[in-house]
């Protein structure tokens, strides 16, 4: 068994990783190549291990947000192509070029500022190129009037000397989403990306790698899979929206877990946690567990969420704190310090989920696996046992 402090922690299941990459790779058009989207430590679940699956399973490419997240990567042996996803500052080039990774060009101002750079080092970059359809976030607008003048533009950043522009992309808005409007909008996304293309080649542009399509994407509209697909949250078994869930059978990879460190019994009208927002009714059986906002277990789930103890769900009583939340257990017998507690996952007959958790959030579980705390061990498990542990605080537990 993996070497790891057993207060709180994640175990990320490398099978079930595997099984989401077959079934998403069995769903792609003919052809069709695969990024895995491993920005913002791989939504929570370890880069670095998801990585060397994602390259051990055929995934062709990797997609990081930043330059930093793509240096992690390469500073631990990760050889697939990167693309980053967001800006870098264009003195950057050299590092970029040093470490064969692609850079997505958003403007023809940023290009330019990329060719200097590259110049003055002597290097020569590989970009995509990233064109705006309608989310109104970074790239060249290539809808509505100001299409004509976006392809002119990508043109001249096409025609540095010092940029390579091998792909060409743009990110859907509401692919997750199968209302009669948003689907709407989002052929008439993939629309404008196509008459883009068209107007590009009519200049004589061609692009080795043309991609639009996110997890929602992939699910929901593969006529517009191309040559490549960005996985995200799919890889992790989230379904990216409730319109998308069910429609391919993915795992969740990502589970949760906590101990009990106290269990006291408190009498009728004993008060519980910081603003005593709970009153006990009645002599009430309270667990102390070792996960709070620290670790990503949010404020706002106190007095409203449950976990799982032998088997049996408790509700959170009280107000979350930094590093504790408190249980009632007093319908549990036996409960005592030590136990294992169930944040997210199956234990007997029940489970909990991330989506369970985000719902009473009022947000998304990427939000809920992306916001796990560093201090929360990544244990990783395949075959059955574990098979390496990321402890980001302590590296030498």
């Amino acid at each position: 068994m993996a070497d790891y402090l057993r207060r709180s922690w994640a175990v990320v299941d490398l099978d079930r990783l595997s099984h989401n990459v077959r079934t998403l790779q069995a769903h792609l058009a003919p052809g069709c190549r695969m990024m895995g989207v491993v920005k913002a430590d791989a939504y929570g679940h370890g880069d670095v291990y998801v990585a060397r699956q994602l390259a051990r399973l055929g995934v062709q490419w990797l997609g990081v947000s930043n330059i930093e997240e793509a240096l992690s990567l390469r500073a631990h042996g990760i050889q697939l192509p990167i693309l980053v996803l967001g800006m870098t500052p264009p003195e950057q080039a050299e590092l970029l070029c040093g470490h064969d990774l692609t850079q997505t060009v958003h403007s023809l101002e940023y290009a330019l500022l990329l060719e200097a750079s590259a110049a003055r080092s002597g290097v020569e970059l590989d970009v995509h190129i990233k064109v705006d359809t309608g989310m109104s976030r970074l790239g060249f607008v290539a809808h509505g009037g100001a299409a004509r003048d976006s392809v002119e533009q990508v043109s001249q950043a096409c025609a540095l000397p010092h940029l390579r522009a091998g792909g060409i992309f743009t990110h859907f808005a509401v692919a997750d989403e199968l209302g009669e409007a948003s689907a709407a909008f989002t052929r008439g996304q993939f629309r404008a990306f196509m008459g883009a293309l068209e107007a590009l080649e009519a200049r004589g542009l061609r692009f080795g790698l043309r991609h639009c399509c996110n997890s929602a994407g992939t699910i929901n509209y593969p006529e517009m899979h191309l040559d490549m697909v960005r996985s995200g949250i799919a890889l992790y078994g989230l379904d990216p929206s409730p319109d998308c869930a069910g429609r391919l059978a993915l795992r969740p990879v990502m589970e949760l877990y906590s101990t009990v460190t106290q269990v006291k019994l408190i009498q009728e009208g004993d008060t519980v946690s910081y603003g005593r927002c709970f009153t006990a009714r009645r002599s009430t059986k309270i667990a102390a567990v070792a996960i709070g906002y620290a670790d990503g277990y949010g404020r706002e789930l106190s007095g409203k969420a449950r976990v799982l103890v032998r088997g049996r769900f408790a509700n959170v009583t009280g107000r979350v704190c930094m590093d504790q939340l408190l249980l009632d257990v007093t319908h549990i017998p036996g409960v005592e310090a030590g136990d294992v507690v169930t944040i997210v996952g199956r234990d007997g007959e029940n489970s909990l989920s991330f989506d369970d958790m985000a719902r009473l959030s009022g947000t998304i579980n990427y939000e809920k696996v992306c916001l796990i705390g560093k201090r929360v061990p990544r244990v990783y498990r395949q075959g059955g046992g574990d098979v390496g542990v990321v402890d980001y605080v302590y590296q030498g537990l």
